[in-house]
């Protein structure tokens, strides 16, 4: 929204003006910031029209959390989890493509069939299951693998008991349709936040500078402070962690919220935050999930194959140190 101030100095005199009649222009630009609260979280888009875009950015949201939020009743996913009858829209079918090609890429760390197990160990919306053992947990597993579903015919097909839970995902992919509809308006520079998942396009008009983003210090109290901060531009960015959701055993050992597909149990790492950049968030937001998994060793030889993905890892070393490591060029502060 563009203000204006004109400064006229002028004279009248009753035969005529004594002085040249000067003028000066001074201009200042304000962005336009709708935010809000969507899946669980916030959202906050800033960007540099005057247009206010909030009752489309609603219904996008309402949009993709009728299609593949678990923790609606009456959504698609939900309907797909009973057995029930349900098309998916664009949406899901979007989503569901990158998911198998994200779940190929890593050998499957990243498996969005994951989901009873996510519930079991009293992580999802739902299934937490009491004295959990396992033989309960080689059950479950009988149900995941994301190379057993498919969509055909606009219907996905799977085994009666498998769950489907697309949060670790969707959040980021929610990020690109909402950057998607800015550049149908042909709006030329913004940011869209979802939860700390990003993407960027252009610059910051109203402070004349890049889009400056931060990367959380893993602080297990719930206070926040930033290890670095950096400009993201024409770029997504995500960050998963595990200093949210995480449960100690007897011996204090920390375990994440990721369930391993390999094994059904939470994932006890020493990798504190993952962030990644790419050009879509829906790809940053996965592979930031599947890192979490795979551990430092395999994330370095992975990334020798995948140079388009830049990555910050802040991680805990032999004596409980924190320490941090870029790869692939991930940006300086």
């Amino acid at each position: 929204m563009k203000h204006f101030l004109f400064v006229v100095i002028f004279c009248i005199a009753f035969s005529s003006c004594k002085h040249e009649q000067k003028e000066v222009e001074v201009q200042s630009f304000k962005n336009s910031k709708i935010e809000g609260g969507v899946f669980g979280t916030f959202y906050q888009v800033t960007y540099d029209s005057e247009i206010n875009y909030r009752k489309q950015f609603d219904s996008l949201f309402f949009i993709i959390n009728k299609s593949m939020s678990t923790y609606q009743e009456d959504s698609d996913i939900s309907k797909i989890n009973r057995n029930e009858s349900a098309t998916i829209d664009k949406h899901f079918e979007n989503v569901f493509k990158t998911s198998k090609a994200i779940y190929n890429e890593t050998e499957g760390a990243f498996d969005p069939t994951i989901g009873a197990l996510v519930n079991a160990w009293d992580f999802g919306p739902e299934g937490k299951i009491e004295n959990l053992d396992s033989l309960k947990i080689e059950n479950l597993m009988l149900s995941v693998g994301f190379n057993r579903v498919a969509i055909i015919e606009q219907k996905v097909v799977k085994q009666p008991n498998t769950f489907l839970d697309f949060n670790a995902i969707a959040k980021g992919y929610a990020v690109d349709v909402i950057a998607d509809f800015l550049d149908s308006k042909n709006v030329a520079n913004y940011i869209v936040n979802i939860g700390g998942e990003l993407n960027a396009k252009g610059v910051n008009l109203e402070k004349k500078s890049g889009w400056t983003v931060g990367v959380e210090n893993p602080n297990f109290d719930g206070t926040y402070s930033w290890d670095k901060m950096l400009v993201l531009k024409d770029a997504a960015m995500a960050t998963s962690g595990t200093y949210r959701k995480f449960k100690v055993d007897e011996d204090g050992n920390r375990y994440a919220h990721i369930i391993d597909a390999e094994t059904g149990y939470p994932s006890k790492t020493n990798l504190l935050s993952i962030s990644v950049i790419a050009e879509d968030c829906i790809i940053a937001d996965a592979y930031a999930t599947a890192f979490k998994i795979m551990g430092i060793e395999k994330i370095k030889l992975f990334l020798k194959s995948h140079p388009e993905l830049k990555v910050f890892l802040i991680f805990e070393n032999d004596r409980k140190e924190l320490e941090t490591l870029s790869l692939n060029n991930f940006p300086e502060s």
